[in-house]
């Protein structure tokens, strides 16, 4: 049972995405994930170096918009994702850069398996800056 991240770390997701998982045919993954998955978003800025590793990682939701806690069926190929900064000291890089239209991409390693669009920006102005010690 997938506990929600929002209870792991005590405070609302970044932003909200739409997601499209990439078929095998499109270079995509053989099949769909689970939720817990540790697919990191990237999305194209001029600032970036390109091997950078973002931890930035999707919380897939029902068509209700309630949090998938069952992880152990795959998650829909298409649909809406919570998304959190897991490194909190990295958010501040993303503050000015991750908007609402923001297209970005889930990679894991250097391959891209899903295209995804910002909808919904939530905390990522407010979350924390600083990561528990």
């Amino acid at each position: 049972m997938h506990q929600p991240y929002e209870t792991r770390l005590g405070h609302p997701a970044d932003f909200r995405i739409e997601y499209s998982f990439y078929s095998k045919e499109e270079g995509g993954r053989e099949k769909l994930p689970f939720q817990g998955i540790r697919s990191d978003f990237w999305y194209d800025h001029q600032c970036h170096e390109v091997n950078w590793l973002f931890m930035i990682w999707p919380e897939f939701e029902d068509q209700s918009g309630n949090v998938i806690l069952d992880d152990t069926i795959p998650v829909p190929k298409t649909g809406i994702a919570l998304m959190w900064i897991i490194n909190d000291e990295r958010r501040i890089y993303h503050r000015d850069k991750i908007k609402v239209g923001t297209k970005g991409y889930f990679r894991e390693g250097s391959r891209k398996t899903a295209v995804c669009e910002v909808i919904e920006i939530i905390g990522l102005l407010t979350n924390p800056t600083t990561n528990k010690r």
